[in-house]
This record gives C-alpha cells, structure tokens and sequence, in this order.
C-alpha cells in the first residue's frame, strides 16, 4: 500500500499557482505597447477566419449563425466544467442545438430579424439545419471544409509571437513553442472555441455598425493586412497610437479589386462596390493606376482609433483566458 501511494503522489501533477497566471492589465499594455509587432498575425488571423467563413457558403452571416448555434452547446460546456479536445468535438457528425430564437440571434450578431430568418430558411432548405420533431441538428459534415485546423494554426502564430513579447518584457520566464502552443489549444479545444466566439461576436459587431456588413469588412482586410505586410515601413515608435498613424498612405504596392475578389472569393463586382464605400468614407484611397491602399484620413481615423482601443480590450481579454489557461496547464 505505502510503494502504491508513493507512485500516485510522484505521478500526480502539481497544482499551478495563482500567482502564476498573467495580469489581464499587462498583457493589454504589452499590446498597445508593442502593438506593430503583433498586429500583422492578428489582422492576418481575422482576415483568414473571414475568408473562409465566406468561402464555404458564399455569405459571411450564414456562417456566424451557424457558429452561434454551436456556440449555444459550448456555453453548456463551459457552464459545467467540461472542456473537449479537437477530435472529440469533430467526431460526431451532428450537433443538437437546443432551440432557434431568430430574436436573440438578430440582437447578439446585430443581423436584421428577417435577414436572420431569410438566411436560417436557406440553410434548412440546404440540409445544413434539419428539424426532427422538436429537435433541431446542425450537421456539423458540412464544417470539414471550414474545420477549425488553419485557425488553430493562425492563432498558435499570435500567441506564440505574443507569449515572446512577454517574455522580453520579463512577464514570464518561459517561451512556449508552437507545438506546445498548437497541443493545448487541440486539447482545450471547446474551451478556446468558446473564448474566440465571444471575442468575435463583439469584434465583429462593432465593424459591421461601422461599414455595413462584412463583406465589406473582409474586403478593408486585405488591404489592411497588405499595408501592414509591408516590410519597408518603419514606425518610429511601434506603439498603436503612433504606428497606426504613421503607416497611413505608406504602402506603394496597392492592391486592385481583381486580386482581393480571388484572395475572398467575393466576385469582383461585389469587391468594386465595396471599395467605393470604403473610399468615399475616408477609410482607403486609390493611387492613379487604380491600387487601393490604406489611408484612414479626418474624422474617420479618430473613430477608427477609438474602435481600435475598445477592439484590443476584447483582445487582450481573450488573450487572457486563452495564454493563462495555456501557461498553466504547459506549467
């Protein structure tokens, strides 16, 4: 009895400490403080998760009611402690989805109702929603295409990136590499699943009430993420207040509305019109041989750096939880 406890305790894992865990208030400092360094993967990652999110059924919205419809079991999930690794949580081909409330859905994604009902009646009619009696499936098949694997692999680059800002900045001591990084998000799956939906349900939300829709949102991205690409531009400073003001009308290469219609998969018509938007309401300029680049100008570039303030608090919130829960279990 004595050999078989003395092997228990050498086996059994320590408790973390919770002075172990990082400060929600420092890691948002290390954001804006270093935020030129870290916003390429960021935007990189959104813009990623937005092209695909088009891609598999040619309407961004139709996808987040889908993710908001999971996203109900994850609440379950994390309401009673239980936490699915990645291939657990794929394994089934159907998810049970508790009820519809076109009401709730309009007002957490900020959808119009009919908008919200036209598109949940296109995704019955398409097999993707199915009601049997009371109960209502999400077919989670039609996910394999859009499987949460690339993401994982755009999140696993800003945390990895960000985990190194805090070890320069002697937050932590220890530099989690990317397996270790891609391991625990695998393994913690529905939990970080969980964190990310509440992150760009807000994110999200407050750029549709900017520009409309989000299309027109993907479509800013690419230029965004082709602006901050740009491995010649030199903030002086690399903070969010200064870089974001210095890298305005900097990128020299552009991007035309053939290029950004293959990158989304938005067709170029659609790409041409949203341009238009975004040019007359001071967010983008095109140069004389008709490239678009980045150039936030007047009353539109205060606002965009107010959205930008509120959007890294959300970040830096789901970085928290994602980075604490991701150190402590590496720990």
């Amino acid at each position: 009895y004595y050999n078989v406890q003395i092997g228990f305790f050498k086996t059994m894992k320590a408790l973390p400490h919770i002075s172990s865990q990082i400060d929600e208030k420092l890691i948002l400092k290390v954001i804006k403080q270093n935020y030129a360094q870290i916003a390429p993967l960021f935007y990189s990652f959104i813009s990623n998760w937005l092209i695909r999110a088009y891609q598999r059924y040619d309407n961004i919205d139709k996808f987040l009611i889908i993710v908001y419809l999971i996203h109900n079991n994850l609440k379950f999930y994390s309401k009673n402690g239980l936490i699915f690794n990645f291939e657990t949580f794929y394994k089934d081909r159907t998810v049970e989805v508790e009820k519809i409330n076109i009401s709730d859905i309009s007002k957490d994604l900020n959808i119009p109702k009919e908008s919200v009902r036209r598109k949940i009646i296109e995704l019955e009619k398409n097999k993707i929603i199915q009601k049997f009696g009371k109960k209502i499936f999400v077919d989670k098949s039609t996910f394999q295409a859009a499987k949460a694997t690339k993401s994982i692999t755009d999140l696993c680059n800003v945390l990895y990136e960000f985990n190194i800002l805090l070890n320069k900045e002697n937050l932590i001591s220890k530099v989690f590499d990317k397996n270790q990084i891609t391991e625990s998000l695998n393994k913690n799956f529905t939990f970080c699943l969980y964190q990310f939906n509440k992150f760009i349900f807000i994110y999200l939300n407050r750029w549709r009430a900017e520009v409309g829709d989000l299309e027109t949102f993907s479509v800013g991205m690419i230029v965004l993420t082709n602006a901050m690409s740009n491995q010649k531009f030199s903030p002086s400073k690399i903070d969010l207040k200064t870089s974001t003001k210095e890298i305005m009308g900097t990128d020299p290469r552009g991007v035309n509305a053939m290029s950004i219609s293959e990158i989304t998969g938005i067709p170029r018509p659609t790409v041409v019109r949203k341009l238009k938007f975004l040019i007359d309401n001071n967010w983008l300029q095109k140069n004389e041989k008709k490239l678009i680049s980045l150039n936030i100008k007047d009353s539109t570039f205060n606002k965009s750096q107010k959205m930008a303030e509120k959007n890294l608090l959300s970040f830096s919130h789901f970085v928290y939880r994602l980075f604490n829960q991701i150190k402590v279990i590496n720990t």
